[in-house]
């Protein structure tokens, strides 16, 4: 049947997946490091995932296509909810004392997807006028309130320069094509995490701004130095 469905540039997309977690019905998956319509009865066609791609690489189309299966669509969502391991979250909260206090619940203060250095594009309208936070993806783990002290009302840019390529350029190109107001750097008191704080100092000289920074260390047992 003609109907109007998502199409995916794999030239403009990044490999991000954000769109596989914006898609509800579970129509989009990831192919070979690319997002793909894997099943296009799946596809409502309301474009949920539109607005979550930052490359701007998922657009509509009218063409013949396979009806929506929403019958099918159900029927894996409960398959997936009776397979995830926490499905038995309640059965487990009902045999717990009444007198166990669960944790209170705390929101993310994470702004933006995605936030992996080397995932993020160079231009995005979240960087106007924003205050960059700049993290080893380590202190999160190991500082408790890292969303409250450190990610609340940031764009926050995570990584890991052991195991990722140099950061330099690319964060030479965000602070320079961008409205960047500050730089925080976060990171881990050992020796590798010193490579993720030169990288944002050189990218700060190179951009040839003269923008506020600061440098925050935080101890392998979770404490602020």
């Amino acid at each position: 049947m003609l109907r109007k469905i998502i199409k995916i540039d794999e030239e403009k997309c990044n490999g991000c997946g954000a769109c596989v977690t914006a898609c509800h019905e579970g129509a989009i998956e990831m192919v070979n490091g690319k997002a793909k319509l894997t099943k296009e009865d799946y596809c409502d066609g309301l474009g949920d995932c539109l607005p979550s791609c930052p490359t701007n690489a998922i657009s509509f189309e009218l063409r013949e296509s396979l009806p929506y299966d929403e019958q099918k669509v159900l029927e894996s969502k409960k398959a997936k909810a009776c397979s995830c391991p926490g499905s038995n979250a309640k059965k487990l909260v009902r045999n717990v004392s009444t007198t166990t206090i669960l944790p209170q619940k705390i929101e993310s203060e994470l702004q933006q997807w995605p936030c992996q250095i080397r995932l993020v594009p160079v231009n995005a309208p979240y960087f106007d006028g924003a205050h960059l936070l700049i993290a080893a993806d380590c202190t999160a783990y190991a500082y408790a309130n890292f969303h409250t002290d450190f990610m609340k009302n940031k764009i926050t840019l995570i990584g890991c320069p052991k195991l990722d390529n140099d950061y330099t350029e690319k964060l030479t190109n965000i602070i320079a094509f961008n409205d960047i107001q500050s730089v925080t750097i976060v990171r881990m008191e050992v020796p590798c995490c010193g490579g993720l704080e030169n990288q944002t100092k050189q990218a700060l000289k190179s951009s040839k701004k003269f923008i506020p920074w600061g440098i925050v260390t935080i101890s392998t047992d979770g404490r602020i130095l």
